[in-house]
C-alpha cells in the first residue's frame, strides 16, 4: 500500500507560488533570448499577441481590451504600422473604422520565432533530462495547464 505524501503547509504553498512566478518570468525571458523577434514595448507586444491570437480588430476593440483610450492605442500602433508589422483595411461593417491585422510577413516571422523557441525547448529537454524526468516534466505541464485554465 502506497503512503500519501504529507499535506503541504501554507508556508510551503506561498514559497511554491513565488517560485512558480519567478520561474515563469525566467522561462519567458530565456525563450525571448532564443528567438529575438523585435524590441517592443510591453503594450506593443500585447497588441501583437492579441492580433496574432484573436485575429483582426479595430483600434477601439484593441484599446478596450487593454483598458486604454483609442488615442493612446493609436500611439501604440503607429510604430508597428510604420515598421510594416500591422496593416489596416476599412471595416466592412463601419467605414469610419479600420480593421487592423498582422501583415503576412510578420506572421511568418512570428511562426519562425515560435519554431526556434520550441526547437530549443525540445533539444534541451531531450538532452538534459532523463526519460523519467521527461515524464515528470510532462506531468508538471499538465498541472500547469490546469492551473491556467482555472
Amino acid at each position: 500500500m502506497s503512503k500519501s505524501p504529507p499535506p503541504v503547509t501554507p508556508e510551503e504553498l506561498h514559497t511554491l507560488a513565488e517560485d512558480l512566478r519567478v520561474l515563469a518570468v525566467k522561462l519567458r525571458r530565456r525563450l525571448r533570448e532564443e528567438s529575438h523577434i523585435g524590441d517592443f514595448t510591453s503594450s506593443q507586444a500585447q497588441v501583437l499577441t492579441l492580433l496574432e491570437r484573436e485575429g483582426p480588430a479595430t483600434v477601439t476593440a484593441l484599446a478596450r481590451a487593454h483598458g486604454m483610450r483609442p488615442q493612446s492605442m493609436g500611439e501604440t500602433l503607429a510604430p508597428l504600422k510604420a515598421a510594416g508589422l500591422v496593416s489596416g483595411a476599412p471595416d466592412p461593417n463601419d467605414g469610419r473604422q479600420t480593421v487592423l491585422s498582422l501583415t503576412p510577413s510578420f506572421r511568418k516571422k512570428v511562426k519562425a520565432s515560435r519554431a526556434v523557441r520550441e526547437d530549443w525547448l525540445y533539444r534541451t529537454i531531450q538532452t538534459s533530462f532523463t526519460a523519467a524526468e521527461q515524464q515528470q516534466l510532462a506531468t508538471g505541464v499538465d498541472l500547469l495547464k490546469r492551473l491556467v485554465d482555472l
